[in-house]
């Protein structure tokens, strides 16, 4: 976005508000709900998700200091909201994060939004082996193909690391797939 300051000004001014905020869906709405989508795996559990990820967008909007660009900003709390939904789903199941995940990729088979085939399936039920931090760092840079330097502003983590954890999830990946 050319200048983000001055539309944050717009996304904060009660007069131009909805506009600016009308605006900030339509850019940011489809590839918030991927992002999420990718993490969750549910269509419905994604949607509930992004929900809260532009509630809490708006309502912190004024705590924005600029430090990063508004959309690492978004993704970062979509991220949290994902990933709080997804320990809180695990806990109201009394099962493990990692349990948790397994299920939802089982669920996913009959699941109408997945379009995926067979190989896609297998691919998810092997991320959902990774740990949680794997994970979302193979899903971000395969899937989402974000550049380490983008995943380092949101994930707030050092490309160095993000690197590290990218390969030892792919390998992790490719070894579940030729044993299973």
């Amino acid at each position: 976005m050319q200048d983000e300051k001055a539309f944050i000004s717009e996304l904060l001014n009660p007069k131009t508000q909805n506009e600016a905020f009308r605006k900030l869906l339509q850019l940011y709405q489809k590839p918030l709900y991927y992002h999420i989508r990718n993490m969750v795996l549910s269509h419905d559990d994604a949607d509930d998700v992004l929900q809260n990820t532009f509630i809490k967008v708006f309502g912190n909007l004024k705590n924005f200091k600029g430090d990063s660009k508004l959309y690492s900003w978004m993704y970062r709390i979509a991220t949290n909201e994902a990933i709080t939904f997804m320990q809180q789903r695990a806990k109201k199941q009394g099962i493990s994060n990692e349990e948790a995940q397994q299920k939802a990729v089982n669920k996913l088979e009959s699941d109408v939004f997945f379009d995926g085939d067979e190989i896609q399936l297998k691919l998810q039920k092997a991320i959902a082996t990774l740990p949680e931090k794997q994970q979302l760092v193979f899903k971000m840079r395969y899937f989402e193909e974000l550049k380490y330097e983008e995943m380092s502003e949101i994930l707030e983590t050092s490309v160095g690391a993000l690197k590290a954890s990218y390969h030892i999830a792919v390998k992790k990946i490719e070894d579940f797939l030729h044993t299973h």
